[in-house]
């Protein structure tokens, strides 16, 4: 994620067009994954829940997109480090300067009085601006990805004062810590570096999370468990059914975090060269794998190959990938979308076994794969992986960097959670969560498929709602 340092131009380098629209649409494509989630998410749920799901989303899209151009970009990779956990919010406010002290970078000023960045030391300048617009899009997704641990009955108030918070004070540090050159790095200050040393300025054994499986999913993983155990069971949580109401919005929505994945994975190489190739290719094998190993658990397991087990399969291979799509082999990438697919299969059983109601399996498949891809990483880099002969170093500094992302993601998160019940309350009302919260937090419902005419409805009288200019409509009866 973080380019190499390079040494200042001699004359003002000139931005480059093609890999400036790379991030271009890689950033767009990455803001995509959300709604996609919302789908996804809002198609597993059931029907009286739909809207409130897919809103969580859409909330988490207002709320971050703001708070990270104003003091987001800042704390990630603004200009002075703090204690190795941040950087200063005020540095960069509300991107003034976008001044950026990313790991290994020297920022300088374009041709054009653009700030800029050198991508890897090669030479390729692409706008600062526009890293912090693709960073944007990492933010948004995260807080998105929890909503699934607590689906079908929390308050929406509550979950957006969530998001801000939580942003703030747990994955603006979390980005900083891996990716800005804090404690979580491969910088000379880090804790890699103290476990095997330095060379060149630089740990002699340095952390693989090409593109965010500690700062996205373990991250988000964990905040999900954290929520699903302070908020609480939905209620007939274990003796109630509670299936997806909509398949196909669920392969859809899969589909969707699939094509937009390329633009999370690929794009965190900063540039269309040989590296964001082969990323591309071990996304897509991973995914792939991560689909049949599902299905094939399912199959021996249940004696059925699901479409809800073929879509989880696909998020199951995409988050494994996501840290170590840099470091793996095509065929090394296979094997650990395989066993990402298999293992959260196996693990989305294990909340009935324990009891906590993670609703939409965020544990299950973004904590579980994202711990196996973090590790898998230390044991398959071609370079470095325990499996190609580099020994157990890097899979030990992948053990504890992924440690040290659980704790520091579940202690803080504990507490905002807390926080919150006490001063807000999460639960919605218990008649409320049985009818359904689609009506009583958004005053609209998924289906109307009555009440309106028409082939599909019957014919209706009386007094309607209409959410979106909140006036009663009254419509004569059609015979």
């Amino acid at each position: 994620m973080s380019p190499a340092i390079a040494p200042l131009a001699a004359s003002p380098p000139t931005i480059d067009p093609s890999a400036t629209a790379f991030m271009i649409i890689c950033a767009a494509l990455v803001l995509l994954m959300t709604p996609g989630l919302a789908l996804f998410y809002g198609g597993m749920t059931r029907a009286k829940s739909v809207l409130n799901m897919m809103m969580m989303s859409f909330g988490s899209m207002g709320v971050v997109g703001v708070i990270y151009v104003l003091w987001g970009y800042s704390m990630s990779f603004g200009g002075s480090d703090v204690a190795g956990v941040m950087a200063n919010p005020f540095d960069a406010f509300g991107l003034r300067g976008v001044a950026s002290t990313l790991e290994g970078v020297t920022k300088t000023v374009g041709a054009d009085g653009t700030p800029v960045i050198d991508v890897f030391g090669s030479g390729v300048y692409i706008p600062e601006i526009l890293f912090a617009g693709f960073q944007l899009t990492f933010a948004i997704i995260t807080v998105a990805l929890i909503s699934g641990a607590v689906a079908d009955r929390v308050k929406f108030s509550t979950w957006m004062v969530f998001a801000a918070v939580w942003v703030t004070v747990v994955y603006f540090p979390m980005a900083h810590m891996v990716w800005g050159g804090g404690l979580l790095s491969g910088a000379e200050g880090g804790i890699p570096a103290k476990l095997f040393g330095v060379t060149d300025g630089a740990a002699t054994v340095a952390p693989i999370d090409f593109a965010g499986g500690t700062v996205v999913h373990i991250n988000a993983g964990m905040a999900g468990l954290v929520l699903a155990l302070v908020v609480g069971k939905r209620i007939g949580f274990g003796r109630t059914a509670m299936r997806p109401h909509n398949v196909p919005l669920v392969m859809l929505g899969a589909g969707l975090l699939w094509f937009g994945w390329f633009g999370f994975n690929a794009g965190s190489e900063l540039a269309a060269d040989g590296v964001a190739s082969l990323v591309w290719v071990n996304t897509t094998v991973a995914t792939c794998a991560g689909i049949l190993g599902w299905l094939a658990v399912e199959r021996v397991r249940d004696g059925h190959a699901t479409s809800i087990g073929a879509a989880s399969g696909v998020v199951a291979g995409l988050v494994a990938i996501t840290p170590a799509c840099g470091a793996l082999s095509p065929v090394g990438s296979i094997v650990l979308g395989l066993v990402a697919g298999a293992l959260s299969a196996l693990a989305v059983g294990l909340k009935f076994r324990f009891g906590y109601d993670d609703s939409l399996d965020v544990v299950g498949v973004h904590l579980v794969s994202g711990l196996w891809g973090t590790v898998g990483a230390g044991l398959l880099a071609t370079g470095t992986g325990l499996f190609y002969g580099g020994g157990f170093d890097q899979t030990l500094v992948q053990v504890v960097v992924a440690l040290a992302s659980l704790i520091i993601s579940g202690v803080l998160t504990l507490v905002i959670a807390l926080a919150l019940r006490a001063a807000m309350g999460w639960r919605v009302a218990d008649d409320v969560e049985v009818a359904g919260i689609d009506g009583s937090e958004h005053a609209e419902s998924g289906y109307d498929l009555v009440a309106r005419g028409g082939r599909v409805g019957v014919s209706g009288a009386g007094l309607q709602h209409d959410a979106r200019h909140h006036e009663e409509i009254t419509e004569g009866a059609t015979s």
